[in-house]
């Protein structure tokens, strides 16, 4: 990148790895740290537990943004977070603070950091359009058409993922140009450099920590917020209710599985959903690894970095 622009901290990882503790740690160590939320789930209001937002005690001590920022029925995007996290960013270093971004949505940080087009494109009648002529032909006949007008896009998107074959359709209609060209054009100025670490773990211990925040969340009422969510009227085909523990509790709640059921499909499928993270982050080649005991003696970890840090973003 262009020499003279600041470098930004991104801390990235599967879930459970034990990033937010990181970055608190950092920031015993530099007061001056601002957290960017990169997680495509924790912007909404009501979905706490679930989430496993940093703690109201933890947001004291560390100024989070893009946490609770709208509710789960409103649209938001990766490309909207992109240029509005862009905008934050030089806004905190304007400030004389330091922003770091922590998460573990991929396209979240890679539309922050390496820009999207604009994902603010949208028609709902011509989505929803799309949404019924699925469930009456059958996806197969929109990925189908979306191999005809945008083979580029259809050849990286699986014959299954019906959200993003709709989505492609949607900006191919909207806009009359595939969505693959629109990805590759017009990428916006990204106005710092992004120096990436990465956490992991070994499978098994990171499997044990998963166990054990599904456990805590439980405790904490997850059931109890999914019940709110849904007497409050989310239905559970919101965007938003995409997401591991609050599917399976919605499932549970109408009848169809038994509470332990529940539970262990939450914890299978946040699992899989941590192996599919670390797919997509082991795949930019730019991450550092740093790899925590069991135990995630965050202070021993945060040393190693401490001098980088001290010479690269404190200049």
């Amino acid at each position: 990148m262009t020499k003279g622009k600041p470098k930004l901290l991104v801390i990235v990882g599967p879930t459970a790895v034990g990033k937010t503790k990181f970055a608190l740690e950092l920031a015993k160590y530099f007061s001056q740290i601002e957290v960017i939320s990169a997680d495509s789930r924790q912007i909404y209001k009501l979905m706490d537990i679930g989430t496993a937002k940093p703690t109201p005690a933890e947001r004291q001590q560390v100024v989070h943004h893009f946490i609770d920022i709208c509710y789960p029925d409103e649209p938001y995007s990766a490309g909207i977070f992109g240029q509005q996290g862009r905008e934050k960013i030089v806004e905190i270093f304007q400030r004389g603070k330091i922003p770091i971004v922590v998460g573990g949505s991929g396209l979240y940080i890679r539309s922050l950091v390496d820009g999207l087009f604009d994902y603010r494109i949208s028609d709902s009648q011509v989505k929803q359009r799309l949404r019924h002529q699925a469930d009456v032909e059958g996806l197969d006949a929109l990925y189908r058409k979306l191999q005809q007008v945008d083979a580029t896009a259809a050849a990286k998107i699986h014959p299954n993922d019906r959200q993003r074959i709709i989505r492609a359709l949607e900006v191919w209609e909207i806009t009359g140009r595939p969505i693959s060209q629109l990805q590759t054009q017009a990428r916006p100025e990204i106005p710092f450099e992004p120096v990436f670490i990465g956490l992991i773990r070994e499978r098994q211990q990171l499997y044990r920590a998963i166990e054990q925040r599904v456990d805590e969340m439980i405790q904490k009422g997850l059931f109890e917020e999914v019940e709110r969510l849904r007497d409050l009227g989310y239905h559970r085909n919101l965007q938003a209710m995409q997401t591991v523990g609050y599917q399976e509790i919605y499932a549970y709640l109408e009848g169809e599985i038994t509470r332990e059921e529940a539970i262990s499909l939450i914890k299978r499928n946040t699992r899989r959903f941590a192996k599919r993270q670390m797919t997509w982050f082991k795949a930019d080649s730019r991450i550092r690894w740093l790899t925590p005991d069991e135990n995630i003696d965050v202070g021993k970890l945060s040393g190693e970095i401490l001098t980088q840090i001290k010479t690269e973003f404190l200049k």
